[in-house]
């Protein structure tokens, strides 16, 4: 392929500048709420239980959303569903701000989510469709932007509103930002319909719903509550009907019907990075909850103080992001990842060895800087190289495929590693230890597991490969 075709045409360019946009604003919005929680549990007179579900519910929407986006994506044009994301988060955001009621809050949270969980999947979807394979990773560079520092700013903004504004502003300023990028967005997508008139499985999403869910609902509740029976019972569903779902996903798409394709996973690139990027995302929503619940419980940092202690990080893997994904596109994936998980596992061992209840803060910020680092090194390459092998038919079931995977792998973390941290400081309790000593000993078992999922993530990059650029991207990858 020549330099010419590289190169990306202004509108295309264009396209992709406004879902990123896009992107970041919806992404914003899923963490900017927990910081949040204490404030709306006495404005609304509802228990902490009740509350916590302004954020379950957003983590269930999503998962039980995004398998659906790869159906919408082949059967309606980009504009179509941009519009439909747009419009669903900007309409639950509104709902939001005015919301009198609990109940209305929790309601207007489902419609955000929608929105959300539709559009990564398309930002995704149309880069492969878009970006020749040589400058995918430049541009997946910029997504990684998209997840990295959207989250991690969300409780630093957050916590800036409610220390000088009503809580409803966390709505209000987000509303005409996305409202904008709707409006700005929308007749600058392509408003061609796809040609695909494949029909909507009711029975797969019927499945998809306990399937996905009760995964996410289930390993959340196994975050708080342990193992009880009922959690148990949840789980137990939920895998039941994934195994139901794929079951009948693979019989479907011997017909094209399937709403979520499975033929993704007989491509190696894509089966690996996925693997890979479900650790990753263990060891960093681990992290992302273990290390805020130190600062606050350990050391009495409020929320506040302790979302800019995490602002650094984020921010350094949106700088280092473009120019990891200009590096993967020489390179490769390997140069990046397998240096990126050694890393990753020494800072995660540093915080196991090194949080004390004295710890200087120096200390603490330089290894979340390395560990934020480390991540930069393995996001984009995982996601560039699971995607890039597979042809055009499959964009859009790839996309939702990881979407998906990476909802889970954030609940699989939290609850693996706060089960750890629990079990832990109960384990210290019963043996009569200090409490701060018995939290310390929960907090250095949960990042020694981080650690190893970091040592996991290594072994599986060394299998990695990419496609040469010049293979088509309708040929076949599948081993």
């Amino acid at each position: 392929m020549t330099e010419t075709n590289t190169k990306l045409n202004p509108r295309d360019l264009a396209t992709i500048t406004v879902l990123i946009v896009s992107s970041f604003v919806v992404i914003l919005n899923e963490t900017i709420m927990n910081v949040a929680l204490p404030v709306l549990m006495h404005e609304f007179q509802v228990s902490e239980e009740a509350i916590q579900w302004l954020a379950t519910i957003f983590m269930l929407t999503m998962a039980v959303v995004i398998p659906a986006t790869g159906f919408l994506l082949q059967r309606f044009s980009t504009r179509s569903v941009f519009i439909l994301a747009m419009g669903l988060f900007s309409l639950g955001t509104l709902l939001a701000a005015a919301s009198p009621s609990f109940a209305l809050l929790l309601g207007a949270r489902v419609i955000q989510a929608s929105g959300t969980a539709i559009m990564m999947p398309l930002l995704m979807t149309t880069i492969l469709d878009l970006v020749p394979v040589q400058r995918r990773g430049v541009i997946m560079g910029n997504v990684s932007i998209v997840i990295s520092v959207a989250p991690a700013i969300g409780p630093t903004i957050s916590g800036l509103i409610l220390q000088f504004l009503n809580w409803r502003f966390m709505f209000l300023i987000v509303a005409p930002i996305a409202i904008a990028a709707l409006f700005i967005g929308a007749p600058r997508l392509n408003k061609n319909a796809e040609s695909s008139t494949t029909p909507l499985s009711i029975p797969s999403v019927i499945l998809s719903v306990p399937a996905f869910g009760g995964l996410v609902y289930g390993l959340s509740k196994l975050s708080s509550n342990g193992l009880d029976s009922m959690t148990l019972m949840v789980l137990v569903v939920a895998v039941l009907s994934l195994v139901a779902f794929v079951l009948l996903q693979l019989r479907l798409q011997k017909k094209d019907h399937a709403l979520l394709d499975m033929r993704p996973f007989t491509y190696r690139p894509f089966t690996l990075s996925l693997v890979l990027m479900v650790l990753a995302m263990v060891a960093m929503f681990g992290v992302i909850i273990l290390l805020p619940m130190y600062l606050q419980n350990v050391r009495g940092l409020d929320t506040l103080n302790t979302g800019l202690m995490l602002l650094p990080g984020g921010l350094l893997m949106g700088l280092l992001a473009p120019f990891v994904g200009r590096l993967f596109d020489r390179f490769g994936p390997r140069p990046l990842v397998i240096p990126g998980a050694t890393i990753l596992a020494v800072a995660l061992l540093g915080y196991s060895k090194l949080l004390h209840a004295d710890t200087p803060i120096p200390v603490i910020l330089g290894l979340h800087l390395t560990m934020s680092f480390s991540l930069a090194l393995i996001f984009t390459p995982a996601f560039t190289t699971a995607l890039n092998p597979l042809p055009n038919s499959l964009h859009s079931h790839g996309s939702a495929v990881l979407s998906t995977l990476q909802q889970l792998g954030g609940a699989a973390g939290t609850a693996l590693l706060v089960g750890v941290l629990a079990s832990r400081i109960a384990a210290g309790a019963a043996a009569g230890s200090d409490p701060i000593e018995a939290q310390i000993a929960g907090f250095s078992a949960g990042f020694t597991v981080g650690a190893l999922c970091a040592v996991g993530m290594i072994i599986i990059a060394l299998f990695m490969t990419r496609a040469p650029a010049e293979e088509s991207l309708e040929s076949s990858n599948a081993h």
